[in-house]
């Protein structure tokens, strides 16, 4: 089967822009990536997009030009971009296409995601507790990782200050500001140990990223980062996630350990060759989290590592360098590939001040509701 690389990469600045609808938003994702790869629409093979707020993805082809590509919509909760963009590399890997586009976009309105209970198989007393209400969750499932690994609230104050640090370097960013983790601790609480500049926020933005096998890639001339493994996994029976009504007494695997062992699997390579990831950080815990569910460290050892300054740019291993989503917010349907375009942005060395020196392999990881998880592992091209 065929190489996979990425010759283009857009993005909307992401944040609130009430001047401009999550679709505006999503064409001009787009349009930049097309422009970056010196490329047509009309080349475009085919398109996975989603949205979550904004409409159907697909509402991009009267915007961009109706050429009876194939486009088909993606809905995989906060996991969206990143199905999308693994969606487009099993098309072309498949031999069934070479050039195309992955993109999403979003427009949430304020306030914390609420889903419905009942759409997600879920009796209505789940959603009456306040456990649908995600901040809720996330704090309850930190506060039981604190306890069995003995990592500490200051730990979660550090992660925070290098996302709004990374975010005041990066112009896709929506916080500008960077925050010392005193201030960051001493915010108001919102679901303890969570403080309010600890969580992200629902936002706005678009990414899109073009696609090509190897072969078309060089018919045109182009060059970028190769895809060297991809993979998307669900959870299984114990396994503590969000939306889970109970916890097991020795809870399984998780689906971002299964999707990450997949991805090492298939690029060939380890943990320690990784020399930058994107991790989901819907709140400061869940970037520590999964510093271990994805083989970079074990269980516990995030607290050294993190107040090591291993995790900055600069350290050993830079996570989360254009801010994440704490410092860029979550329109979901942009959010994974965001993490996508940034590793781009690394690989081929224009990241400005944030920029990770001699950066060869990228990984990014995006987490979704009720479970789910999708990993990517590109390469310098």
């Amino acid at each position: 089967m065929t190489d996979v690389h990425i010759i283009g990469a857009g993005i909307h600045p992401f944040g609130r822009h009430p001047d401009k609808s999550g679709l505006d938003q999503g064409v001009d994702a787009i349009v930049g990536a097309l422009g970056d790869a010196g490329l047509a629409w009309d080349q475009m093979q085919f398109c996975f997009g989603g949205s979550q707020a904004a409409g159907m993805a697909d509402a991009v082809l009267p915007r961009l030009g109706l050429t009876g590509l194939q486009a088909i919509n993606v809905a995989n909760g906060c996991a969206t971009g990143g199905s999308a963009l693994l969606s487009a590399y099993w098309a072309i890997k498949s031999g069934e296409f070479d050039l195309g586009v992955a993109f999403g976009f979003d427009k949430h309105p304020r306030g914390a995601f609420n889903a419905d209970p009942e759409e997600l198989g879920l009796p209505a007393w789940y959603g009456e507790t306040g456990l649908m209400l995600t901040t809720q969750f996330f704090g309850l499932k930190i506060q039981r990782y604190m306890a069995t690994y003995a990592i500490t609230a200051e730990v979660l104050g550090l992660v925070a200050e290098k996302a709004y640090l990374n975010g005041s370097r990066t112009p896709h960013s929506w916080r500008k500001r960077a925050i010392a983790a005193e201030e960051i601790l001493a915010a108001d609480m919102v679901a303890d140990p969570l403080t309010k500049f600890m969580f992200c926020s629902p936002a706005e933005g678009g990414a899109a990223l073009i696609l090509a096998s190897e072969r078309r890639m060089k018919a045109l001339g182009r060059s970028g980062p190769r895809l060297r493994g991809a993979a998307i996994r669900t959870r299984l029976k114990g396994s503590f996630e969000v939306f889970t009504p109970s916890i097991a007494p020795q809870p399984g695997p998780t689906p971002t350990e299964l999707a990450a062992k997949a991805t090492f699997e298939m690029a060939g390579v380890d943990p320690e060759d990784i020399d930058l990831a994107q991790l989901q950080d819907t709140e400061c815990g869940a970037e520590v989290m999964h510093m271990a569910e994805c083989g970079f460290c074990a269980p516990g050892e995030q607290e050294a590592l993190i107040r090591a300054g291993a995790t900055r740019v600069g350290g050993a291993l830079p996570v989360n360098t254009d801010g994440g989503c704490l410092a860029c917010g979550e329109p979901i349907g942009a959010s994974g590939l965001r993490q996508v375009y940034e590793n781009v942005q690394q690989l081929r060395g224009r990241s400005g001040e944030r920029q990770v020196e001699r950066a060869r392999l990228a990984l990014s990881q995006v987490y979704g509701a009720p479970g789910l998880s999708a990993v990517t592992i590109l390469e310098q091209g």
